[in-house]
């Protein structure tokens, strides 16, 4: 689950993080309002969408040169600006050519950076821990250090029992470059992001930038915090937190059926039981020349009414033009699946090809039944095998 940055500052705020101080606006009149607050002296507009690559982006259909985060030197160019952000899509490297719609807005006092860092945590699979990775060369082109100059990234391990130590805080603060009065608040900065990786159950928590400003501070800029879904249930706070409107609408929606359903790009829809079952046939239908509309696991025990919303949700996708299901019957026998498919296509109607390929426990009583609904059914195609089905979904897809 993601958040906006503006929630991530108030995390990291409330664990003891220095950031610059933000209104949220949803208006130009707020945003206007909120500049005023602010001093009136300068201020950041800034777009709230779950992409990076911002500042870097561009407003899709507007025709002047503008991204998700501006400097705004007075009221009216604030004004001008947010209603710009909030009339256009944002589109970056992590949004496609569609863009983000943009619905929510920070002003933000200007901190007056004159040195950038990145910070972050995040958990190291190799090692089976945490990570503090830091980087003197903070700021847009991190994504470039991290390739082309990876010994300037920094790591420390940090132990899931104590978190991140403050000797481990100071010595990083030192290797970055932090000078006096700065090492301090630069550990406590680092101190706040790791208790807040590890109480909330944190994917992912980076500060990009972490700045200096010219009056000598240590600021938190920008913040961006990834949560593991899994645990959303043990902080109900971080789950308030969720922005709906931010998110795929189709993966919502199976999400509230119990589905593990990612949408991509392609044109052949599956529907797999399995993760790993799933992303084999996902692998042999690109194999084949197709491309895959989406992974969708609708777990080992398929039900009729599962099988009928994973049907809706592939087919709620105008870009589909054929299914491909390849379930195996281990728990589940392959004749209640053969019945919920059956079900489903009553109920759904299949427009499009689709092709079944089951294996497993009472395979053969699951064919007989499909193949006495074949005259109802007539898009409904099956194989015996996984390389035949592929091959057949591929070439009725065409």
């Amino acid at each position: 689950m993601k958040i906006h940055e503006y929630q991530a500052k108030e995390l990291l705020a409330a664990a003891g993080a220095t950031v610059p101080r933000h209104i949220v606006a949803t208006t130009p009149d707020e945003a206007a309002a909120a500049f005023e607050q602010l001093g009136g002296t300068g201020a950041m507009v800034k777009a709230q969408v779950h992409a990076g690559g911002r500042g870097a982006g561009q407003l899709k259909g507007y025709a002047d040169k503008l991204g998700g985060v501006k400097f705004c030197p007075t009221k009216e160019k604030a004004r001008a600006v947010a209603a710009a952000m909030l009339a256009h899509p944002l589109v970056t490297k992590q949004t496609g050519p569609e863009g983000q719609p943009i619905k929510t807005l920070i002003v933000q006092a200007d901190a007056e950076p004159a040195k950038e860092f990145y910070v972050a945590v995040v958990l190291d699979r190799a090692s089976g821990v945490p990570i503090l990775m830091a980087s003197a060369e903070g700021g847009m082109d991190i994504e470039e250090v991290a390739h082309h100059h990876p010994e300037k990234i920094l790591k420390v391990a940090i132990s899931p029992e104590t978190g991140l130590l403050p000797f481990q805080a100071r010595r990083v603060a030192y290797d970055l470059g932090f000078t006096g009065e700065q090492v301090g608040k630069a550990e406590k900065i680092m101190m706040a992001l790791s208790k807040v990786f590890l109480d909330k159950d944190a994917s992912l928590a980076e500060i990009n930038p972490l700045a200096v400003t010219k009056s000598g501070d240590v600021v938190v800029l920008d913040a961006k915090i990834d949560f593991d879904d899994n645990a959303l249930f043990r902080h109900k706070d971080v789950e308030a937190l969720r922005d709906l409107s931010e998110e795929n609408p189709a993966e919502v929606r199976a999400a509230r059926a119990a589905l593990n359903f990612i949408q991509l790009d392609g044109n052949i829809g599956c529907l797999v039981n399995g993760a790993g079952l799933a992303m084999g046939t996902m692998d042999i239908v690109k194999y084949h020349g197709g491309n895959p509309a989406n992974f969708l696991d609708v777990g080992g025990g398929v039900t009729a009414e599962g099988a009928i919303e994973a049907f809706r949700i592939i087919l709620s996708d105008p870009k589909v033009k054929g299914i491909l299901v390849n379930v195996f019957g281990g728990i589940a026998s392959c004749a209640t699946i053969a019945n919920a498919l059956v079900k489903a296509g009553k109920e759904v109607g299949f427009k499009i090809p689709v092709v079944v390929r089951l294996e497993g426990n009472e395979v053969e009583k699951a064919r007989e039944i499909l193949k006495a609904a074949a005259a109802d059914l007539p898009t409904l195609k099956t194989a015996t095998d996984l390389t035949a089905a592929a091959k057949l979904i591929v070439e009725l897809s065409k």
